[in-house]
């Protein structure tokens, strides 16, 4: 599977490391009177889905940037790739 790096071009998967869900970016408001249950369900809880989903990659045997992918979990078809630091900074 190639992943097309957005700094890089495309680049095989075997250089990056899966980290999970992409919402893992949208942390809790730790102010928030809930807090604890957020932040357990943030870190515990996962999804699994079959389809299009956001995942987090780390190229490790490369540029070590961090990048959210857009792939498809049933076919791995890979739809879209950008920086992590990008993705967070939108409002």
């Amino acid at each position: 599977m190639l992943i097309p790096h957005p700094l890089l071009g495309p680049r095989d998967a075997q250089e990056f490391t899966y980290l999970g869900d992409a919402r893992l970016l949208d942390r809790p408001d730790p102010d928030a009177p809930n807090a604890e249950a957020a932040f357990c369900d943030h870190v515990f809880l996962r999804d699994n889905p079959a389809g299009v989903h956001r995942e987090l990659w780390f190229h490790e045997y490369g540029d070590r940037s961090w990048l959210v992918v857009t792939r498809n979990t049933v076919t791995h078809e890979i739809l879209s790739a950008e920086l992590a630091r990008d993705v967070a900074r939108r409002p």
